[in-house]
């Protein structure tokens, strides 16, 4: 029982914003609404919303990298790349029999989560910090892309998969559940919406725990002074690595999603315009929160996903300024400051009616 509530306290830690019974009502509410969304919805509706939440465990990854550990990542698409193309060799060669899909999902995790190990201990072992990790993530994000959009021959396959070049893999099968009687349960559409929500309902208070862990406070220790943080005896290089590495899981996890949700992927999806966009949801909702991260991914894909209609270019415009007027006017990001701010309005209110019965009751007393 101890350990069931000091689980439950770390929920509420003061690393995370949201800790009253308001927010998890409304936590609660949000989940029910959107788990029965799929009987008042139809079918395109779901479709959208199952990919609107396979890109937050990226942006998560980001936040928990950049927000509480202070490594500016633009590797997330790498990872993220690396992991649908992996499920896509693994599956086509594997089929989609007896469960074997989650097999190429395990696998498909399990890669850049070694790559992210194996680049997180050269460059922090190796005593690169500051802006050139940035620098970098982005030249392997970018060597990735380039290798693969030239492996269109005949020869650039992995058994009976073929990589395909810029053109992308196609083809994928979808995942597959073993079920009663020999029939397998196909996760698609409303069940692979259903999949992907309790993942990431699962996801979600996983890091709030992790955050609000010693794990997340050592992180916060480093983010605002490595040399001091490695002086109280933490071992700074190994949190880095760890926190790099779990980033690095995250964006798999995104990765195998789109590519199961599309059945498709594309060297683009590690290209110098995809790899931004973590950096500009993360930035927007406020990098030192996982919630707020959450919440301005989810808005910011439904905005660019509605402005796409008119034109692509209109997307890309609205995330460049999003980024320039948050690093220029909102460092805290845009969602992060309005939700402290209701925080401390719906924080006064109570004082307020306290102070107002005191001096009532001071009136009667007079």
């Amino acid at each position: 029982m101890n350990t069931l509530t000091r689980a439950l306290k770390r929920l509420n830690g003061t690393q995370t914003l949201g800790r009253g019974r308001a927010f998890w009502s409304s936590f609660a509410v949000t989940a029910v609404v959107l788990t029965l969304a799929p009987a008042f919805a139809e079918s395109y509706i779901v479709n959208n919303l199952a990919y609107f939440l396979l890109w937050p465990f990226m942006a998560l990854g980001l936040s928990l990298i950049w927000g509480h550990a202070g490594i500016l990542s633009f590797g997330q698409t790498a990872f993220f790349g690396l992991a649908g193309y992996s499920y896509g060799v693994i599956s086509i060669n594997l089929g989609d029999a007896n469960g074997l899909t989650w097999v190429a999902f395990a696998a498909a995790l399990i890669l850049p989560t070694l790559l992210a190990a194996v680049v997180g201990y050269f460059m922090f072992y190796g005593g690169v910090r500051d802006v050139f990790v940035g620098i970098v993530t982005l030249s392997i994000t970018l060597v990735m892309e380039t290798f693969m959009a030239q492996t269109a021959g005949p020869e650039w396959a992995i058994g009976t998969a073929r990589l395909n070049g810029f053109n992308g893999m196609s083809n994928m099968p979808p995942l597959t559940v073993p079920w009663f009687g020999g029939e397998a349960l196909v996760l698609e559409g409303t069940p692979f919406y259903w999949f992907v929500l309790a993942l990431a309902l699962v996801v979600y208070l996983a890091l709030r725990w992790l955050v609000n862990s010693r794990f997340g406070n050592v992180l916060v220790a480093i983010r605002e002074n490595p040399d001091r943080a490695e002086m109280l005896g933490y071992n700074v290089r190994l949190y880095q690595l760890a926190v790099f590495a779990i980033g690095g899981a995250l964006a798999g996890i995104s990765g195998v999603l789109y590519t199961t949700w599309g059945s498709y992927i594309t060297p683009s999806s590690m290209g110098l315009t995809a790899a931004a966009l973590p950096i500009v949801w993360t930035a927007a909702g406020g990098r030192k929160d996982i919630t707020t991260t959450f919440i301005a991914t989810v808005f910011l894909l439904w905005l660019s996903q509605t402005l796409a209609v008119r034109g692509a270019q209109y997307a890309l415009v609205l995330m460049g300024a999003i980024l320039l007027g948050v690093v220029l006017v909102a460092p805290d990001g845009l969602v992060l400051p309005v939700v402290r701010a209701v925080g401390r309005l719906v924080a006064r209110k109570p004082r307020s009616d306290t102070a107002a019965d005191a001096r009532a009751a001071s009136q009667e007393v007079a």
